[in-house]
């Protein structure tokens, strides 16, 4: 490489000591031919100590040897090289630096050495380790909170079903005993009949909102029952018809198994809310480790502009798949039904079952 005359070295200096970066040039032997004072002063020596010099005799080996491959592939292949690396700096810290080496050409485009700048991102790497730290924490705060608010529902519905049931129930039986012993006139005995009604209808309804928050088929008899329940009691309650197709059938893991019944109960809430549907389908099959599941119907799709309850259901849907380490798509045309595609692995490892 042409040596430098004493005004393009003054201008090459001025240049290099104003530049925040590490900053160099080399020949075409990965000889230093000019560096910039953050060079120098990362390294922690004078100039002297670098300008004429190979990288091993300015770095340890083991960071020479990368500056040297990085080098010849520069120039072998004549194009720009961009790279993150890591390093200890003088006080023994680990320092990340991006990294970008680009060949030197004459006048007859001959190269004739490397150009390079290498800017310290630690700073960057650590707020990127930070927000990966931050999102993983979210991520495990959501999964506790969908456990706890599934446990919870299921400590409701017990103490509904269990404890109010039956008070319900011994009100109902004691208004029953009264008629049966009423000598007293007509209007009594039918006050009497009115107030069984009245208890009849309330363990209807008890049982209905305790079934609701978590029914007990889905822990006692499993996935497929509980789904055949959902179907069956939405079709009779809506007066859509609504199919269910189960290929397979097994014991899944209790989180797999919440998160299925809760995804195709939200998708056909949906559809009763938002659809304008005539009918209605679910169906689920294995593919590979993964449990496959799809609930369409015939509506008048998805607004995709739309907000409000019904945006929050889909991305309730998506987080619990996400949790799992599935996913749920959404195929909607205007006017043409819409399609929710679950999917589930099967191969999580196995939780402690927790009460539900």
């Amino acid at each position: 490489m042409p040596t430098m005359s004493g005004r393009n070295r003054w201008l090459e200096r001025a240049l290099l000591d104003n530049i925040p970066d590490m900053a160099w040039l080399k020949d075409r032997d990965s000889r230093y031919l000019a560096v910039s004072a953050t060079y120098l002063n990362v390294l922690g020596v004078a100039e002297a100590d670098v300008i004429g010099r190979l990288p091993e005799e300015v770095w340890p080996a083991d960071i020479a040897r990368v500056y040297l491959r990085t080098d010849h592939a520069v120039m072998r292949s004549g194009k720009r090289r961009r790279y993150e690396e890591s390093r200890r700096g003088p006080e023994g810290s680990l320092r990340w630096y991006d990294t970008i080496k680009s060949p030197i050409r004459d006048e007859d485009n001959h190269i004739v050495g490397t150009v390079g700048i290498s800017r310290d991102i630690t700073k960057r790497k650590a707020a990127e380790a930070e927000l990966i730290a931050s999102r993983e924490q979210l991520r495990k705060l959501s999964e506790f909170e969908q456990q706890a608010r599934e446990q919870e529902r299921a400590r409701i519905a017990r103490e509904l079903h269990d404890e109010l049931g039956q008070t319900l129930t011994a009100i109902k039986m004691d208004l029953a005993w009264m008629r049966d012993r009423l000598g007293e006139p007509d209007i009594v005995l039918a006050r009497v009949e009115r107030l069984i009604g009245i208890a009849d209808q309330a363990v209807v309804d008890l049982r209905r909102i305790a079934t609701e928050l978590r029914p007990l088929i889905l822990d006692e008899l499993g996935l497929r029952a509980a789904l055949e329940w959902l179907t069956q009691s939405m079709a009779e309650r809506s007066g859509l018809p609504i199919t269910l197709i189960f290929e397979e059938s097994g014991a899944y893991d209790p989180d797999v198994s919440t998160a299925a019944f809760r995804i195709v109960q939200e998708a056909l809430t949906n559809v009763l809310r938002h659809g304008a549907a005539t009918r209605a389908g679910v169906s689920a099959r294995h593919e590979e480790d993964a449990l496959l599941i799809a609930v369409s119907d015939d509506g008048r799709g998805i607004d995709r502009a739309a907000s409000g309850s019904g945006r929050l259901g889909l991305a309730g849907m998506r987080e619990r798949a996400r949790l799992l380490g599935g996913s749920v798509a959404i195929d909607s045309k205007a006017g043409a039904g819409t399609t929710v595609r679950v999917r589930l692995p099967l191969d999580r490892r196995p939780r402690r079952k927790t009460a539900r």
